[in-house]
């Protein structure tokens, strides 16, 4: 079955796409078959088997329901590290997919314990999918291992929680953990609003892999037109119905639904071992390596789990040299030396017996330095916290605030207020902004590289900055933004962004001078501060304690740059609109709820705004 360009794009390394070929690879024999699993539904799957292999060779299985590529795929270009070692490659339709039976559940989740024989999910689906490939695919050595990235990361999680015997290695790359929390669909109970609708038109369209029909070529302009959440079914999609954008709208709190696919819970033992990679600036799926890591580590007994994150976006490492993400240049080709010194030999190790593991507990990339790093534990135990105060003027410092409250009205040297309206968003990056999944061409893979200086001289966005730094600073580990805040409204979002700074006049690169780099961002919905599954209204004009989770990073201010960080709380189209007003569910909102108020960030001694950064010694 021929498959959609787009869909061959998100099954595979993201570089291969680049690479299709119009020959079949010479070096392999293709063939297709259906594999049973114990409930009878047939699954899709194709094998590249090397000719003329002289030992048994282990089989390197990926899950996907991004559809399966054809037998002109240029795998030993796509896979030329793997290739070169010698793999057998499986590559599957998950259930319901393509040329795949059964029905397709978004994020299926994991089965009860006690839900009986015939009970299915994508873990059972992957062993009894081994089971038959160990008796059915010739000259296998017994041994499996299975990678993948972003949803072939999560079905290669799945399969780990209750792992065949023959499943030696995982490697889930950029695998989603909480679609509530802070992966694919929302971030802290923030909708992910472009990306959610056009993710789920493009998996659950009727046609597979077809991209929405925008009228619009900036999708800015006609998010904003679109109005209320509630629109797009009731304008766009009318009597059709995609299953999860049905879920969004039935489920906006952090309710059951969500709950029963999160991850963490079902992390309770590390099985096989794990290689769990992710990117910097993983415009997808960066909360979810890095909690399925640290899930893991809970109950690492054997030192079987190892984390490796470089200086990529989503699936970044896979294919291309990895030396450039947007503007910025990391200085080596990172993605070769992942695939080359990391992964080539972990799945080595632990299929062929061939080598010695010397892969440390955490390898991570130190941008800004553009060095890697090792450390015996994520985050690193020596790291300290040091806390970035907000000043009036702008100013950001380690020194903490003098001024009092003490009650008082609220003043210049007290707080700083914007006005966040609705009918202006702040948009998440420079326009025009194009669909996410655009054929054509888009921005939205390195947009979180571009330079932050268009949105710095709006009204609605707060800057704070240090003096130029006498000394570097080395950010190795967690960051959490602690506002204190206060509306005229009764729900608001606050984003946050950590941002470097470079000197006005840059030797390396001229052309340089003066950019903002983010290095770490989140948004926080404040109706969840309390409490994820039971949302409250803010109070107005309220003096309310907010943490925004901007995760972790390893980062090196260097001497001379300035440490940056922006507050706003509108982030457009990427996060959907918060009214501002209190509605119990926003997909039911109507235009009329949308209003603009006023925002206060307070940062006195009784609350003292500030972001909080793990830092280790030079």
């Amino acid at each position: 079955m021929k498959r959609p360009l787009l869909a061959v794009l998100l099954a595979l390394p993201l570089g291969a796409l680049l690479l299709h070929a119009q020959q079949p690879d010479t070096a392999f024999t293709y063939s297709e078959a259906m594999v049973p699993s114990r409930d009878g539904t047939k699954l899709h799957t194709v094998f590249f088997v090397p000719k003329g292999a002289t030992e048994p060779l282990p089989i390197l299985f990926v899950r996907t329901p991004y559809g399966t590529p054809g037998k002109n795929f240029p795998l030993s270009r796509a896979y030329r590290e793997l290739v070169a070692d010698g793999y057998i490659f499986a590559i599957q339709d998950i259930r319901g997919k393509y040329a795949s039976e059964g029905t397709f559940v978004m994020q299926r989740a994991p089965r009860l314990v006690d839900a009986g024989r015939g009970a299915i999910d994508e873990s059972t689906d992957a062993y009894d999918s081994i089971d038959w490939m160990l008796t059915h695919i010739p000259r296998n050595n017994g041994r499996v291992g299975m990678m993948g990235v972003s949803y072939p990361g999560w079905t290669t999680a799945m399969a780990m929680l209750d792992p065949h015997p023959a499943l030696k290695a995982v490697s889930p790359q950029a695998s989603p953990a909480d679609m509530w929390m802070g992966d694919d669909f929302h971030h802290n109970g923030a909708f992910r609003l472009s990306y959610g609708f056009e993710y789920a038109f493009l998996v659950e369209n009727s046609k597979e892999g077809s991209e929405f029909d925008f009228d619009t070529y900036d999708t800015y302009d006609w998010y904003l037109k679109l109005g209320a959440l509630s629109n797009i079914q009731k304008v766009y999609l009318k009597d059709k119905h995609l299953p999860t954008w049905d879920d969004f709208r039935a489920h906006p709190n952090y309710d059951g639904f969500w709950q029963r696919q999160a991850m963490k819970s079902y992390l309770t033992r590390v099985n096989v071992p794990t290689l769990n990679v992710a990117g910097w600036w993983d415009q997808e799926d960066f909360y979810g390596p890095i909690t399925i890591y640290r899930e893991l580590e809970k109950h690492d007994t054997r030192s079987l789990n190892f984390l490796v994150v470089g200086p990529w976006n989503h699936g970044g490492w896979g294919n291309g040299p990895g030396q450039k993400l947007g503007n910025i240049d990391f200085g080596s080709p990172t993605g070769d030396y992942y695939r080359r010194t990391i992964q080539a030999p972990f799945f080595a190790y632990y299929l062929k017996d061939k080598g010695t593991l010397a892969q440390p507990e955490a390898t991570v990339f130190e941008s800004g330095s553009n060095t890697w790093r090792t450390f015996g534990a994520w985050p690193p135990k020596e790291a300290v916290t040091r806390s970035l105060y907000f000043h009036e003027g702008g100013g950001l410092s380690f020194d903490p605030p003098r001024s009092s409250r003490s009650g008082a009205a609220p003043n210049a040297a007290m707080a700083d207020s914007y006005v966040s309206d609705p009918a202006h968003p702040v948009p998440y990056r420079k326009r025009p902004i194009e669909p996410t999944y655009y054929s054509k061409g888009s921005g939205w893979g390195p947009w979180l590289t571009e330079d932050q200086r268009f949105v710095s001289d709006r009204s609605d966005v707060l800057v704070y900055r240090t003096d130029p730094l006498t000394s570097d600073v080395i950010v190795a580990g967690d960051i959490t933004a602690r506002l204190f805040a206060s509306t005229t409204g009764q729900d608001a979002d606050f984003v946050v962004k950590l941002i470097d700074v470079y000197p006005e006049k840059y030797a390396p690169d001229i052309k340089m001078g003066g950019y903002e780099l983010m290095i770490a961002n989140d948004v926080m919905r404040a109706r969840f501060r309390d409490s994820r599954e039971h949302p409250q209204p803010m109070v107005p004009n309220t003096v309310t304690p907010i943490s925004v989770d901007l995760h972790t990073q390893s980062y090196r201010f260097k001497q001379g740059h300035r440490i940056m960080v922006q507050v706003q709380s509108s982030w457009f189209p990427i996060i959907d609109r918060n009214p501002q007003t209190w509605v119990p569910n926003i997909f039911d909102a109507k235009d009329s709820d949308y209003k603009a108020q006023t925002h206060r960030i307070w940062r006195t001694r009784e609350s003292p705004s500030r972001v909080d950064i793990s830092t280790v010694p030079r």
